[in-house]
């Protein structure tokens, strides 16, 4: 099977619309200027670093996916190098086209450049093919990424473990001084 040619390039300015179509689905809920706007300072800040860079794959010159790739770590704890591919997503119409291997294949290159021998990515735990396709690359699960709102986790807390802040030693003084105004003004003088 004879595959089409794919191209890879890093991102620029003129990309930002179709980056925004490609990623909407991850990107902070909010109106379409702001969501542009965030993939304008993703690509700008990304072109403007060595440590980052903005993948994007082309068919025939037409945007077919695209991955985010930075230089890091495996975690802010395990301090080992790796290559961190975000979202390498491939439009719906340029699937089964070699586009997901070629953005991969960028992210290997990548961190070839930069000196480092691990490469992690991400999938969204509902996206069957996606994961299939990671793992057919030997990429191996290593952890199971959660979120939920700040309120939500809050509410499921048990009230009796919820902690408060430290009061500052003023805090104590006012209330020891405090207690002892209360006692005065009980006891019968």
């Amino acid at each position: 099977m004879s595959r089409t040619p794919v191209t890879v390039r890093a991102a620029g300015p003129s990309d930002v619309a179709q980056l925004r179509d490609l990623w909407c689905d991850i990107l902070r809920k909010g109106s379409l200027d702001e969501q542009l706007a965030d993939v304008t300072r993703v690509v700008t800040t990304a072109a403007a670093r060595e440590d980052q860079c903005v993948a994007v794959a082309e068919i025939d010159g037409e945007v077919a996916g695209a991955v985010y790739l930075e230089a890091s770590t495996f975690t802010p704890l395990n301090l080992e190098p790796a290559v961190l591919a975000v979202s390498p997503h491939v439009f719906q119409r340029f699937r089964r086209k070699g586009v997901g291997s070629a953005l991969m294949e960028v992210a290997c290159r990548f961190a070839e450049q930069h000196g480092i021998s691990h490469v992690q990515t991400a999938a969204a735990a509902e996206a069957r093919d996606a994961n299939r396709f990671m793992a057919r690359l030997s990429f191996a699960p290593q952890a199971t990424l959660r979120a939920a709102t700040t309120s939500a986790v809050r509410a499921r807390l048990p009230q009796s473990r919820q902690v408060t802040p430290a009061a500052t030693s003023k805090q104590r003084i006012d209330r020891v001084l405090a207690a002892r105004r209360i006692r005065r003004e009980r006891v019968p003088g």
